[in-house]
């Protein structure tokens, strides 16, 4: 009982200081946002002082053009998410319901994308030649061309849990392909779909390398690459660099606090259902 309870203790204790540990660095960001220059460039965990420096994210939205820019992120982030959710649960439910030679070669090849890395000389060409180079729809069908291929291996394990009788009844009833997966298979991927959306969010949200090769307007970058940009401009005020940093990041943390739930069931559900 005693080794028990230290077991207990000791486990507790190390997630506690792993905890303290990760929070450090979001701290570090939170509290020099709300300090002045002066105070901010010396960067260390002291609480600010008073008056609290709230005009800093005024200031970082006038002079960041921070409202544009989450714009986009928006537009970017949620484009690609729908697409992906859409994109990946078909071709995962095509794929998994069909075992075939053809259709397992098909879906290694999706797979494949996870661990290949990106040749960007390669798709700087392709989106020149579709005319897709610095538009917002080529960065949407980029980010979600880059998420499919984890998205659609999440989903076709989830989706061969799920009993083919299912799909016979419904064939049964009278129901043709698009509305058995829309009426049966769908709300049964629930889960899946819904971690699929949190994860491409989080993904692409903080994507910064692609909309800095493939977008040459500032009018239509996102939020990642206007704290690139504030950064370069205003580099001596961390102060109001921090504040950038802790308003880009505030969605993302909102939307993993909101989907965690939905990330965690969408994953053991996967593994116990049927």
């Amino acid at each position: 009982m005693k080794q028990k309870l230290v077991r207990v203790l000791v486990g507790n204790l190390t997630a506690w200081i792993i905890s303290i540990i990760s929070m450090a660095p979001l701290l570090l960001i939170l509290f020099n946002s709300l300090k002045d220059s002066q105070s901010a460039s010396d960067m260390n965990l002291k609480l600010p002082a008073f008056p609290i420096q709230w005009e800093n994210f005024s200031v970082v939205i006038e002079k960041g053009k921070l409202f544009g820019s989450f714009i986009n992120s928006c537009i970017y982030s949620l484009g690609s998410v729908l697409l992906c959710c859409l994109l990946s649960s078909l071709a995962a439910y095509v794929l998994s319901r069909n075992r075939t030679k053809l259709m397992n070669i098909i879906y290694m090849f999706i797979v494949l994308g996870i661990t290949m890395p990106v040749n960007y000389v390669a798709l700087t060409k392709v989106m020149m030649f579709l005319n897709l180079n610095n538009t917002r729809l080529g960065i949407i069908l980029l980010y979600t061309a880059m998420q499919l291929p984890f998205s659609v291996f999440l989903i076709y394990s989830f989706v061969a849990k799920i009993p083919v009788e299912l799909d016979e009844a419904g064939v049964i009833d009278g129901c043709k392909p698009l509305r058995l997966f829309a009426s049966i298979i769908l709300p049964l991927l629930k889960p899946a779909v819904a971690t699929v959306f949190v994860l491409t969010f989080l993904n692409t949200w903080n994507e910064f390398v692609s909309p800095l090769y493939f977008l040459s307007s500032s009018a239509k970058w996102p939020m990642t690459l206007s704290v690139y940009n504030f950064f370069g401009m205003y580099f001596k005020d961390w102060n109001l660099v921090c504040a950038d940093i802790v308003m880009t990041s505030l969605p993302v943390i909102i939307i993993y606090l909101l989907g965690q739930k939905h990330i965690v069931s969408g994953m053991t559900a996967g593994a116990v259902k049927g």
